[in-house]
């Protein structure tokens, strides 16, 4: 008798544009025929997961249909056809409340406090109907709509358990490092509380933009969550109210019996009066922080999301199917999102001595009792190193075993669980070197690389968040004071580098779009903290503000650091300075951060992305 295989997605919904993607997966925009009622499906490639892979996303579907509450993004549906599963989401449009934060005009201690208000509203919705969800961190807190004063929305319910009342139990090793509880350190039995810790750790950033906790050893981390030790140094602190505090310290309490509950800390004076104990007074250099912690994390992961696409085309030679989605945590049920590491305080530039770490403190781990299947590709780790709190002494930068710190919450570190395939291809590693405190000597930068067998993607250091506009100035020269090692492949990167840069300055669309990929995306000051995608954006800058007519501009892009990714894949990352004449006569001269991500297609270098901060792209002249 002949199968009857499921359509109903495909006879009842229609695809549109593309949200979001990761490694193995793709959300997009979808709309329901019958009703027109939008939602973001996630797409998830069924074909080679194991029995245990698909009960683990059944239990993580029926948790979400469980909870609905106005805080946490909803599951409508949950389809399985022929090879694809679709999850049917709420379409939540407002992107990560953290990048909300920052593009606010005003931001204070009263807005924190109606930000937490609505995390531990959804972790309480959780706890009430016996859900802990083990990963709660920037990035899974996302917002309804772009208006206004639009509700926050909790995500991502990929490490979720089911737990009956106030049980606690050892129920695996699984969170991200800079958010994970004293409990799980010590692997004693937990439960419930451990969300509270995170939302500890949440609200100390929220209020200062830098996280509690932080060691570049992932050891020392963890013992200095085990102990507690955090503190509220000065100056940032100092205009944080004490009911703020006392807050931040009910939560962060080392013993879960005693650490604040969820129904206890909607009852707390600085949340339920807030009008009267929380301050109103603008906190500028809160969200100068968070503006530096959210720029590292988008960099790492379209690091993350180039290199997974680069190495699915690789594979595609001899596996059709190679770019679909084969990894169980990837179909952790996150609308639309893109997971990224956050970068930490403020600080200027200054010398520091690394080498590659075999596993940073907030790397990415997916640890199975099973082994991994053999034809799962290596891990890739992505590292971002963020920059040091300013309170760190300089005696502290002297080090040769650098990683992340445990505040960049990269997805989730995971044990105990069904066996997995990887999530992520080949083994590449990438660290975006910061920026450290001001106490520390002048810029220089030390690299000590290990070698690495011939197998893997050489090492990659990315120096800067940012990237370049493509839309700069006009007429120049571009020059370089290069300090990187000699190799035909580094030259190339920046040779082509430079005629990109000179292209644009020259207003020259036609030759900038041969030597950008069609769909090149970037973050970049114009975009508003939204990720641009393709060449229609930059275009506008060529044929409004850019022209050759315009007065010449000249370039520098100093200290270029190139590291190859991938035998076909490459990253620079350089400080522009551009000089130009005003409209007064009068030498003007801008300095963005800029970093580019490069890909070799057909014998061809085209760039793929671009990260900017600094200054706009094109003078007023």
């Amino acid at each position: 008798m002949a199968l009857t295989i499921c359509t109903r997605f495909t006879d009842e919904f229609q695809l549109f544009e593309e949200l979001g993607k990761g490694a193995f997966s793709v959300v997009k925009r979808c709309l329901r025929i019958s009703s027109g009622q939008e939602f973001a499906a996630k797409i998830i490639n069924t074909k080679k997961l194991s029995a245990r892979d698909h009960q683990k996303l059944e239990r993580e579907a029926r948790i979400c249909r469980l909870l609905k509450h106005p805080n946490i993004v909803r599951l409508h549906d949950s389809i399985s056809e022929e090879g694809f599963h679709y999850l049917l989401f709420d379409l939540v449009t407002g992107g990560e409340l953290f990048e909300d934060i920052v593009a606010r005009e005003y931001y204070s201690e009263a807005d924190a406090s109606h930000c937490i208000q609505q995390i531990v509203e959804s972790v309480h919705h959780c706890h009430v109907n016996g859900i802990v969800h083990r990963d709660l961190k920037p990035e899974n807190l996302l917002l309804a709509s772009k208006l206004k004063g639009a509700a926050v929305k909790l995500a991502d319910f990929g490490l979720a358990i089911e737990v009956q009342g106030d049980q606690q139990a050892w129920f695996g090793f699984a969170g991200t490092p800079g958010y994970l509880s004293p409990e799980v350190l010590r692997k004693d039995p937990y439960g419930k509380p451990v969300d509270m810790w995170a939302c500890g750790v949440i609200l100390y950033i929220l209020l200062v933009g830098y996280p509690p906790f932080w060691d570049e050893d992932q050891h020392r981390l963890y013992q200095q969550i085990k102990a507690g030790a955090y503190d509220f140094p000065s100056p940032e602190w100092d205009t944080v109210t004490p009911d703020a505090k006392d807050l931040i310290n009910k939560m962060l309490t080392i013993n879960p019996a005693k650490r604040i509950t969820t129904a206890e800390a909607l009852k707390h004076p600085w949340i339920c009066q807030r009008s009267t104990v929380a301050s109103m007074m603008h906190r500028q250099e809160t969200v100068e922080c968070l503006k530096k912690f959210n720029a590292r994390r988008k960099l790492k992961v379209t690091l993350t999301l180039s290199l997974s696409s680069a190495n699915n085309k690789a594979n595609t030679v001899t596996s059709p199917k190679a770019n679909t989605v084969t990894s169980p945590k990837d179909t952790s049920l996150t609308p639309a999102l893109v997971h990224t590491t956050p970068s930490i305080p403020p600080s200027t530039p200054s010398s520091l001595v690394h080498t590659t770490p075999s596993i940073p403190p907030s790397s990415s781990l997916v640890h199975t009792t099973p082994s991994i299947p053999p034809s799962t590709p290596s891990s890739s780790l992505v590292h971002t190193t963020p920059s040091i709190p300013s309170s760190t002494p300089s005696s502290s930068l002297a080090h040769t075993t650098p990683s992340i710190p445990p505040s960049t919450p990269s997805p989730s570190l995971v044990h105990n669980t069904p066996s997995i395939p990887s999530s992520t291809p080949s083994s590449s590693l990438v660290h975006n070197t910061p920026s450290i405190p001001s106490s520390t000597p002048s810029s220089s930068l030390v690299h000590t690389t290990p070698s690495i067998p011939s197998s893997t993607p050489s090492s990659s250091l990315v120096h800067t968040t940012p990237s370049i506009p493509p839309s700069t100035p006009s007429p120049s020269l571009v020059h370089t004071t290069p300090s990187i090692p000699p190799s035909s492949s580094l030259q190339e990167i920046i040779k082509v580098t430079e005629q990109l840069i000179e292209s644009i300055n020259n207003g020259d669309f036609e030759a900038y779009a041969k030597i950008c990929d069609p769909g090149l995306t970037s973050f970049e000051p114009e975009a508003l903290g939204n990720l641009v995608e393709g060449h229609d954006f930059h275009r506008f800058y060529f044929d409004n503000a850019l022209s050759k007519g315009s007065k010449p501009v000249h370039t520098i892009l100093l200290n270029p650091h190139v590291h190859l990714i991938a035998e076909n894949a490459a990253c620079i990352a350089y400080i522009r300075l551009s000089q130009y004449m005003d409209a007064g006569g009068m030498p003007r001269t801008m300095q963005s951060e800029e970093t580019r991500v490069w890909h070799r297609r057909e014998g061809k270098w085209q760039n793929i992305h671009f990260h900017r901060s600094g200054s706009p792209s094109v003078p007023s002249q």
